[in-house]
């Protein structure tokens, strides 16, 4: 099942791109006028669909995405091919970040999760116009912490949680990224981002289900109440929500 994307709303603060399309990209809305004017010729405003593969692991990243509606997952991906989610990327972020150190290759897997738009650059303009565009660079820099903050509570949450706390963590993680409380989404699919078996899976979102926090029929997930859910959560959701509000703060 696919997200629709979601119908763009005007307002009097609002930046579009070369072609009038309007930027939600928090990175992009940050950075001065004079620097994203001269992002946006090399700016492709693309439309993604559901589980396109942005990047593949080992791969060389050929261009970056700067997610303007939908969600991208990063996947950490092993020899035997099983895999397990380590990051998320909403209108918040950009999907290659190894790019903002100079690397060319990409070390984890990207797919886009649902329906939705971002916009593609070249990756050696990107890694070439940073000498002139210095408020860029420092803002994918951040973003680049913010993600490995992620990765870190992540792997910690696979390792010391139960399923059905790392299940009501990702739901409220994919929540906030889409802008919604109903989610597109298969049991399949959840079990393959946190890494579990589908039958664990079943388990959790039924007794999410019994406890009146999360609506769900067949490739679909509604937050029915957001505050129980965040109470049955890990405490990882807590703590990445609270350091990454620190972290953005600390703008000069």
């Amino acid at each position: 099942m696919r997200v629709p994307v979601p119908k763009e709303k005007d307002s009097s603060a609002s930046k579009r791109d070369s072609d009038g399309h309007l930027i939600h990209n928090e990175i992009l809305l940050r950075i001065p006028r004079k620097e994203l004017e001269q992002l946006l010729p090399h700016l492709e405003f693309v439309r993604l669909t559901l589980r396109h593969v942005l990047h593949e692991a080992g791969e060389t990243l050929k261009s970056g995405y700067f997610c303007n509606s939908g969600i991208f997952s990063v996947v950490s991906v092993m020899p035997d091919g099983k895999s397990v989610e380590v990051g998320l990327v909403g209108k918040e972020g950009f999907s290659a970040v190894p790019l903002v150190a100079g690397f060319r290759t990409a070390n984890t897997r990207t797919v886009v999760q649902g329906d939705g738009t971002a916009f593609r650059v070249d990756a050696a303009f990107l890694r070439g116009v940073f000498r002139e565009s210095p408020v860029l660079e420092r803002q994918l820099q951040r973003y680049s912490q913010l993600l490995a903050l992620q990765a870190v509570q992540i792997a910690a949450c696979n390792r010391l949680h139960e399923v059905d706390e790392r299940l009501a963590r990702w739901l409220l993680m994919t929540g906030d990224r889409l802008n919604s409380s109903s989610l597109p989404l298969t049991q399949e699919f959840i079990a393959q981002m946190l890494g579990t078996r589908r039958s664990s899976v079943t388990v959790s979102a039924g007794t999410l289900q019994k406890a009146g926090l999360i609506a769900y029929t067949r490739g679909s997930v509604t937050i029915l109440n957001r505050q129980r859910l965040e109470e049955a959560a890990c405490d990882c959701y807590g703590l990445l929500q609270h350091q990454s509000k620190k972290w953005l703060s600390e703008d000069e």
